[in-house]
């Protein structure tokens, strides 16, 4: 998690719409100064000060100044990015490196863009749109870490929301999360009331169920930054979570309707 200081409106470097993957399959960054906000509409693997996430359409990063960056693309990608220096001061958010967006990754899209467009960076209007956007993402999650809860869990569930693209198996998590597998499975039902395999798989088709309603991607490519690339098993997922079929799910909510 990281502490970012929101309670006054940050510094807007810069900021804009990125096109990449195109010439080369790798790139790297390091600010030493400005910390960096990236909203993707691809998917490709990033590596933040040696860990490395696989990001999907709609997910979201911060990065503090002075982290390395490195981008692995599999083809044409294009995010949204801010550079800013957040203001010190007050209470701090606690806030993931990558987090998926979900359904409000719209939104996060429409404030971007809408700074983009105005001019110049650091105008009254660039700095009112980038810091509603920061508020919005230090919001998704739920708040300070190990509050509530076991530290454990919440690491297990950080690198799932991190990870959903990635295959993933209890015994990973519980690498990740500093515990043996069955101390994880114990807690994580004592805490969510469900298994880690069965919360795993809600995420992937809440997020499924999420892309197919609200962009143009191919089922295919759904699929696959969701974890679940075999078509035939994302069918059975879709049909058994929500209630039809993926294209049936597309179709119903176009038409105003909706699934089980």
């Amino acid at each position: 998690m990281l502490r970012l200081a929101l309670a006054q409106p940050p510094e807007v470097v810069n900021l804009g719409a990125g096109v990449h993957g195109v010439h080369r399959r790798r790139d790297n960054f390091q600010l030493p100064d400005l910390w960096q906000l990236h909203l993707y509409n691809y998917s490709a693997d990033l590596t933040l000060d040696g860990t490395t996430y696989a990001v999907a359409p709609g997910f979201v990063s911060l990065t503090p100044a002075g982290m390395p960056v490195q981008f692995d693309y599999r083809g044409r990608s294009e995010h949204l990015y801010v550079h800013f220096r957040p203001r010190p001061g007050g209470e701090p958010s606690y806030v993931p490196l990558v987090q998926d967006a979900g359904a409000a990754a719209p939104q996060l899209a429409e404030l971007l863009r809408s700074a983009i467009e105005a001019s110049p960076s650091g105008s009254a209007r660039v700095v009112a749109e980038v810091w509603t956007a920061l508020w919005r993402i230090a919001h998704l999650n739920a708040g300070p870490p190990d509050r509530t809860g076991h530290p454990a869990v919440a690491a297990a569930i950080a690198y799932i929301e991190a990870n959903l693209a990635r295959p993933l198996t209890v015994p990973e998590l519980a690498r990740e999360a500093g515990v043996s597998h069955n101390h994880l499975t114990r807690l994580f039902h004592a805490e969510t009331g469900t298994t880690v395999i069965a919360y795993l798989r809600r995420r992937r088709l809440t997020r499924a169920r999420h892309l197919l309603v609200s962009s143009t991607l191919s089922i295919p490519a759904i699929a696959a930054s969701v974890g679940i690339p075999d078509l035939q098993a994302f069918n059975k997922a879709c049909h058994r979570e929500l209630g039809g079929s993926p294209r049936a799910v597309r179709n119903a909510m176009a038409a105003g309707g909706g699934t089980t």
